[in-house]
């Protein structure tokens, strides 16, 4: 009897392990292409990376995803990756260097990301929003 308890509970660790070797990897390859999206400039594919409620509460503009046009980025550096806040939240901290395309002038800015894990649709959620290219920021 002993040993059938042991073999479940070690049955069941695997598969908290695999569990989370999942997201890990959805969160990795997640990462990778939302950063894709962000250095080829594509910011209106970067948009369908937000969290739908982000989104609800936070519209984006005609006027907002217009000014992502009128840059080029030049830099995306995500430092040395997520940080894990807990088991479906890690945060990122990101420079992006950006250059007006009408003055050519070139700036950089840091990107604070927050992802979070939503486990019914194995989908990682940016819930920080696009980067702030407003100058100033």
């Amino acid at each position: 009897m002993t040993g059938a308890v042991l073999t479940i509970l070690l049955a069941l660790l695997a598969l908290g392990g695999c569990a989370t070797d999942r997201r890990s990897s959805k969160l990795r390859d997640t990462l990778t292409a939302y950063g894709a999206a962000v250095r080829w400039g594509s910011f209106d594919q970067a948009r369908a990376f937000l969290d739908p409620k982000y989104l609800e509460k936070h519209p984006l503009t005609h006027l907002e995803m217009e000014r992502y046009h009128q840059v080029r980025v030049s830099e995306y550096d995500d430092g040395s990756g997520p940080i894990p806040v807990d088991d479906t939240t890690v945060r990122q901290i990101v420079r992006i260097g950006l250059i007006n395309v009408n003055t050519q002038a070139q700036r950089t800015i840091i990107d604070r990301q927050t992802w979070t894990y939503d486990p019914v649709k194995n989908h990682w959620w940016l819930e920080s929003g696009l980067p702030d290219i407003t100058p100033g920021h």
